[in-house]
């Protein structure tokens, strides 16, 4: 085994802070010390800023982690590679994934990635990217659904606005 052999790992562990002197993170718990940072939960996401105090009371008041978090559901990815456990021919859509076990039951938005090759003549009905649309090709594939092709930029499988086509 080498080191460029091992499987990437994505998320950093979480900081597990103030539990015990081995940990790195005593006391202060990477805070520093004093002042308005170090106290407990006070944000400073507006201060300093030009921001009028009236226009920020008018927002509505979200408690907890979640709320700094973007309220846009974002599509599961599925790389090409993976489709070559489907038969040739099929009809690649998102009933057709979850019932061969590629994505979850629960899934609601899928994009093909180009990522990895693909063997198996399939017939996409999903968003691809530029990528994964050649790669269906060359193998003899077609992707079907026009409104998913890529046109000009890479719109996360949605139809792009009247603006956009205006211009």
């Amino acid at each position: 085994m080498t080191l460029n052999s091992l499987p990437k790992i994505v998320d950093r562990p979480k900081k597990r802070l103030g539990r015990g002197h081995g940990s790195g993170k005593v006391k202060t718990s990477g805070r520093g010390t004093k002042g308005q940072k170090a106290r407990e939960t006070v944000s400073l996401k507006f201060a300093g800023s030009s921001l009028q105090a009236s226009w920020l009371k008018r927002l509505p008041l979200v408690r907890g982690k979640g709320k700094n978090k973007s309220l846009r559901v974002r599509p599961m990815i599925v790389n090409v590679k993976y489709l070559n456990s489907l038969k040739a021919n099929t009809e690649v859509t998102l009933k057709s994934l979850q019932e061969a076990g590629i994505v979850g039951k629960t899934v609601t938005l899928v994009k093909i990635l180009g990522d990895g090759d693909l063997s198996v003549p399939l017939t996409v009905k999903l968003p691809c990217s530029k990528g994964a649309v050649k790669k269906i090709e060359k193998a003899g594939g077609k992707v079907s659904a026009k409104e998913f092709l890529p046109n000009g930029g890479d719109n996360g499988g949605h139809k792009e606005s009247k603006k956009q086509n205006a211009s």
